[in-house]
């Protein structure tokens, strides 16, 4: 586990990934409306539509005719981990290199309209996980869900769900 500051190679295979079209909101055993504070008329299920634009995580929800988009500014710093399960899984067969757990994590103030506009107040904070596995190198193909943690004064809701297929790297340039 450590903090990194992105650089150009990790910020490329983050301009690569892209968010599934779906995006659940985690209730646990509460009804919605209980489990998300401050998102109006929240929804089990949302059409989601994101990627890394500029330095700026941008996420599209739509629930019918409402919507709205959360702003989650990239952080000077990450959180970048990675682990041996220990569940057999190696590269290849015959190969002892192990097929690690990874998570990517960002951290830092998130802004709202629409759905969310009501519940973003100053200081409403992100914590979103990219989750997958891999070996060492990172690559946008490693991750392959995604949570999403929305806190504040007004805000208590969270959301998870697939990544899709990222953009191929000639694309991306």
């Amino acid at each position: 586990m450590e903090f990194i500051k992105p650089d150009e190679v990790k910020l490329g295979e983050m301009k690569r990934i892209r968010f599934g079209t779906k995006a659940d909101l985690w209730t646990g055993e509460a009804d919605a409306e209980v489990a998300a504070k401050g998102l109006t008329h929240p929804a089990d299920t949302y059409s989601l539509s994101g990627s890394l634009v500029g330095n700026v995580w941008k996420l599209t929800f739509r629930d019918g005719e409402e919507s709205g988009t959360l702003d989650l500014p990239l952080p000077v710093k990450m959180l970048r981990f990675a682990a041996d399960i220990h569940d057999g899984r190696t590269k290849q067969p015959g190969y002892p290199e192990p097929v690690l757990y990874k998570e990517w994590r960002f951290e830092g103030d998130a802004n709202g309209t629409g759905v969310f506009k009501a519940g973003i107040t100053a200081p409403t904070k992100y914590v979103l996980v990219f989750q997958g596995r891999g070996n060492s190198c990172d690559g946008a193909e490693d991750f392959t869900h995604w949570q999403l943690k929305i806190i504040g004064k007004k805000a208590d809701y969270s959301f998870y769900g697939e990544l899709s297929t990222p953009v191929p790297e000639k694309q991306n340039e």
